[in-house]
């Protein structure tokens, strides 16, 4: 298949800016002007191929050259030596993402593309170009994207000179799903279907013209789920061009940058970014599965939110996804089961409510006073965050004749929280006002103690 491919050279005066608005780039590329190079795969392993290099001279020639320096030959074996890239993911730990994209770009030439969101991960394709080093770029289209994503594919094109490679779904599987269930299916049993059709088989037929991909996956997007991901793998998941296990690399070049910084970088080069930032998106994927979040909000909340956050995964990088010992919001536990976090909410204005005086709670179909509860898990970042808003609340509503409280719903409360506190995700609020048999679930992502007292005094 045909991917973008751009080279343009980069003068002096680019590494410099470079160097200076990288945030960790200390050491200097002195390979950045060197010849490109093509890659050859074997079963063996890998052996690289200058492509300014001489003619391939005749078998004679060969030979005449062996037997009057036999170790030529043995200089030939060691060429295909095969790459330990464990070893590797370990020596470029701590290298920047200009040295680790150069190192990616260096080793497979024409055989790598990058893998395009649309979303921050545009510096991906900055880091490229200031190799100096071709680069190819594909992107999967949806057919769900928000307008913005599709004018910023514009734009990137443009500013790059370079033609982006969409990949796009079966338009037969597409037809299918949306028959049997709708447009907005999604919504009622989760987004796993949606996407294995219009996101991880497309990936995985680009990925079948590659041997290797570089993508822009953070540690930092989703600590419970990505807090592992190294800086260049054996693809555990996806098939390259030659298939089986092991026929592909996996190159993440700013796993172990933080979102603030790839932002300041992005800002210093004057890189086109997506508009949807400037309007509260951070992770930017479909436009039905994708909203803007508050300030003090994770990323990952803008992303599938009616669902658990140990869900938040469209299934394309689920090779670096930690699933034991993962909670309901993707933060770790122990092996036992216990968490190292400490309890939250403690104040004297916040009751803790046991599994017996949440049940008699729902029971009552009048009660002499209106109760707000959070349910809630100590390990779970989001709760975690609102902790200082919540207690807050408390005090507001001391005396006022609206007991605060809170609930424990992880671990075995889980399912019963799933099943009578319509628990989706955690932190979920309720308030049981005070004449009426049904607790009414606060639905906004806005968690400052004036909107939690806003929805309060508006059903109370």
């Amino acid at each position: 298949m045909a991917f973008a491919v751009t080279s343009s050279p980069v003068h002096t005066s680019s590494i410099d800016q470079a160097k200076a608005a990288h945030f960790g780039a200390s050491q200097a590329l002195d390979r950045l002007n060197s010849a490109a190079t093509a890659v050859n795969f074997s079963r063996r392993g890998w052996s690289v191929t200058r492509l300014n290099a001489e003619p391939n001279r005749n078998d004679s020639t060969v030979s005449a050259a062996a037997s009057s320096n036999p170790g030529l030959l043995n200089a030939a074996d060691n060429v295909e030596e095969e790459e330990d890239y464990g070893e590797l993911a370990k020596e470029l730990e701590d290298s920047s993402p200009l040295e680790i994209m150069d190192k990616a770009l260096e080793k497979f030439g024409n055989d790598i593309a990058i893998a395009f969101s649309g979303a921050e991960d545009v510096a991906l394709l900055e880091y490229a170009r200031l190799t100096g080093r071709p680069f190819r770029v594909f992107s999967l289209d949806t057919g769900r994207l928000n307008p913005e994503t599709y004018r910023f594919f514009d734009e990137v094109e443009k500013h790059y000179g370079i033609h982006i490679e969409y990949m796009f779904p079966e338009a037969a599987e597409v037809q299918d799903l949306v028959m049997r269930k709708g447009l907005f299916s999604f919504y009622e049993d989760g987004h796993q279907e949606c996407c294995r059709v219009r996101k991880v088989r497309p990936l995985r037929r680009a990925l079948k013209g590659l041997r290797a991909w570089i993508t822009g996956q953070r540690k930092d997007q989703s600590p419970g789920t990505r807090s592992e991901v190294p800086v260049v793998q054996v693809d555990p998941v996806f098939e390259g061009l030659d298939g089986g296990a092991g026929s592909l690399v996996k190159w993440n070049p700013v796993a172990n940058a933080k979102g603030d910084n790839i932002w300041s970088f992005l800002r210093t080069m004057s890189v086109p970014v997506n508009s949807l930032h400037a309007k509260g998106y951070i992770s930017i994927g479909c436009e039905p599965c994708t909203r803007a979040v508050l300030p003090g909000q994770h990323e990952r909340e803008g992303r599938w939110w009616w669902e658990d956050a140990k869900a938040k995964e469209c299934g394309l990088h689920k090779g670096n996804i930690k699933e034991e010992n993962v909670n309901v919001n993707g933060s770790a536990v122990h092996p036992n089961g216990t968490t190292p976090h400490a309890d939250l909410f403690s104040s004297e204005n916040v009751v803790s409510l046991s599994r017996r005086g949440i049940e008699n709670l729902l029971k009552l179909e009048k009660r002499s006073e209106a109760w707000v509860a959070v349910v809630y898990a100590p390990w779970c970042v989001f709760c975690q965050a609102m902790e200082e808003s919540y207690v807050e609340l408390g005090e507001k509503l001391a005396g006022s004749g609206v007991k605060v409280a809170k609930f424990r719903g992880d671990g075995g409360e889980k399912a019963f929280a799933q099943e009578k506190l319509q628990l989706g995700s955690f932190p979920t609020v309720l308030l049981f006002p005070k004449h009426a048999s049904r607790p009414v679930k606060y639905p906004s992502e806005k968690r400052d103690a004036d909107s939690l007292l806003a929805f309060v005094n508006a059903l109370e």
